[in-house]
């Protein structure tokens, strides 16, 4: 029996002055699956992406979430129906630890303005755990490889809840 894909792109087209850069493309993702798209630059890839994450809206075409019909008018958007995308560019700050990181923005609250550190750091290293990553959370990313630094990334994908990760060129 086929599942139902959690994510389903049709017709998606778009254009920008002077370029068509994605002409009615369709794109499915079921639950638990890895899929990878791949070609040549200036293909389009990285415009369906951003259309996934609301950055670009599309210019035609509809997108599907868990069978549910949604626009995707920002990263907001996608974030809240459990879309999480790692750009190539990493979005990291290099002198804030890794916990501050991966919760930068999104910080457990005691009260209103009061940071819950204890809940940061546990919850941080338990992303981190999961992964299997070996990475201190109170140790700036500043000092971790590449890899490390893209897997902290990944880390705070998994704290979002997502349950698409969208990565662009990892």
């Amino acid at each position: 029996m086929e599942t139902q894909p959690l994510l389903n792109m049709q017709g998606i087209s778009k254009s920008f002055p002077g370029v068509k850069a994605l002409q009615n493309v369709d794109f499915d993702v079921r639950p638990g699956e890895i899929m990878a798209l791949v070609g040549e630059n200036g293909a389009g890839k990285s415009t369906l992406m951003k259309i996934l994450n609301g950055i670009y809206r599309p210019d035609d075409g509809q997108i599907n979430w868990d069978g549910q019909t949604v626009q995707l008018n920002s990263p907001a958007d996608s974030q809240h129906v459990g879309i999480s995308m790692i750009h190539q560019e990493l979005a990291l700050v290099p002198y804030l630890d890794a916990g501050k990181n991966i919760y930068l923005g999104r910080e457990p609250q005691l009260a209103p303005g009061i940071v819950n550190w204890r809940q940061l750091y546990a919850d941080a290293q338990r992303n981190l755990d999961t992964l299997g990553l070996d990475v201190g959370v109170r140790t700036p990313v500043r000092l971790y490889s590449i890899a490390q630094q893209q897997m902290i990334e990944v880390a705070k994908a998994l704290s979002m809840n997502a349950r698409l990760i969208v990565m662009d060129e990892p």
